[in-house]
């Protein structure tokens, strides 16, 4: 009587993965079929022309432009400002600390990670800074009488409105808080505001505006 000999499951399963073993042809199990999906590539090609036949590409490329341009000459306001309701000042010390070594152009040590600077000592700001909402008329007549004040040594800057309209109008650079970059850095929560340098801090002044 013969023994039948059995080969465990995992001494078989190494012999099909062993670089030496022979693959065998098992032959086609089951009908095939031939894939039938177009390239993802060709289906989007497809459908683009689709809309291009039927203007709705057109369509969607002017809304797109359209939105641009509406972005553009009225950027988001930004968010989390308030009018001035009673007039403060407060003061921004911009020094920081260095978190790196800065290096010359020779690799050579000019500060050291640690080291504290304030860039009012290299920079000064040459010019004012106001803040202000060009959506509220008050506070664009406000910003028109500190201008000539200051004889042109401002910088408007918006937090709302159209700036493209502001520079027609006036005929001079007007600039915009883009994402409240900047009313954020300098913890200004109220408009109209006026930056002004005293020494190695900048003077903060929320202004009050008579309506």
């Amino acid at each position: 009587m013969k023994r039948l000999v059995t080969i465990p499951p995992l001494v078989f399963a190494l012999l099909l993965v062993t670089p030496g073993a022979r693959a065998l042809d098992l032959g086609v199990i089951g009908p095939s079929y031939e894939i039938s999906e177009p390239h993802l590539l060709q289906m989007i090609e497809q459908r683009l022309r689709a809309k291009e036949r039927s203007g709705e590409l057109k369509r969607l490329e002017d809304q797109a432009r359209e939105r641009g341009i509406a972005t553009v000459r009225n950027p988001p306001p930004v968010a989390g400002l308030h009018l001035t309701e009673m007039a403060r000042t407060f003061y921004f010390d911009p020094s920081f600390t260095l978190d790196r070594n800065i290096l010359g152009p020779r690799g050579e040590l000019l500060f050291a990670a640690g080291t504290r600077k304030n860039p009012l000592e290299v920079v000064s700001l040459s010019r004012h800074l106001l803040f202000f909402d060009g959506r509220d008329p008050a506070q664009v007549g406000r910003a028109r009488q500190l201008i000539a004040f200051y004889q042109g040594r401002l910088k408007p800057i918006l937090v709302g409105g159209s700036y493209l309209d502001l520079m027609k109008s006036w005929r001079m650079p007007v600039y915009f808080d883009q994402q409240g970059l900047l009313t954020r850095r300098l913890g200004i929560t109220r408009v109209p505001a006026l930056v002004s340098q005293e020494g190695l801090r900048l003077r903060i002044d929320e202004l009050e505006v008579v309506r």
